[in-house]
């Protein structure tokens, strides 16, 4: 016990040293100079990428999005091995009373949040949104069944098998994209694609193309993952 406090705490102090560091050296609030702000807009520009968020997240830091796209897929193998599936899915009690107006409201939104959720993963690269983004949005459109009192729907309209062929194809595609930049740009991850004009749905080279691998694999993976948790909830019910 006495060895694992000491290692933990030289770690502990590590990472204050090296938080203090990184405070001390931040620019003052409101000053004029940025140095990563200087950095990011005149890149953003120059791969015809008008949101600099998708820029730094799909050109800049791709690497860092692929790692963080990985924490995404481990967490739904990982679930999908705690939480196996039953032989047979078990059956919800759907006798419980949902307002009117909540089910008509949840109808409704599911179509509405679809498109939105299509429409900010495929203008990421324009606007502000993104494949992170748009995935939420998209995943939790199909939820709004369950929220409008009808777990049965949501099921039979959920497509939990492809979500899962999807999620892990993403993941694949988006290292795939990366060899691509390696073997024609010399970088792993670079803009090889054509940048196309400024403002356009087509340009920013692969920019747009990771942004919709993201959008697919988040989404995908809610959806599986909130399946597997909605199975294992009803079977401590039952």
């Amino acid at each position: 016990m006495r060895t694992r406090d000491v290692v933990g705490a030289a770690g502990l102090a590590g990472v204050a040293a090296l938080l203090f560091a990184a405070f001390t050296r931040m620019p003052a609030v409101g000053s004029a100079g940025h140095v990563y702000r200087d950095l990011v807009v005149p890149l953003g520009f120059r791969e015809v990428t008008p949101n600099l968020v998708s820029s730094v997240n799909f050109d800049l830091r791709a690497l860092d999005t692929l790692g963080e796209e990985t924490i995404v897929a481990a967490a739904v193998v990982g679930t999908l091995a705690l939480l196996r599936p039953a032989d047979k899915e078990p059956k919800p009690d759907e006798s419980g009373y949902v307002l009117p107006a909540v089910k008509l409201a949840g109808f409704l939104l599911l179509p509405v949040s679809v498109l939105l959720g299509l429409d900010i993963v495929a203008h990421g690269h324009l606007t502000p949104g993104g494949g992170f983004q748009g995935g939420v949005v998209l995943a939790t459109g199909w939820h709004l069944l369950y929220l409008s009192g009808s777990y049965g729907a949501l099921a039979r309209l959920r497509p939990l098998d492809w979500c899962e062929y999807a999620e892990a194809a993403a993941t694949g595609l988006y290292v795939a994209t990366g060899l691509l930049g390696l073997a024609l740009g010399g970088s792993f991850l670079a803009n090889v694609l054509p940048l196309g004009e400024f403002g356009s749905l087509l340009s920013s080279g692969t920019v747009p193309v990771l942004s919709v691998l993201i959008g697919i694999e988040v989404a995908a993976g809610l959806v599986v993952l909130l399946s597997r948790f909605f199975v294992h909830g009803l079977e401590e019910d039952q």
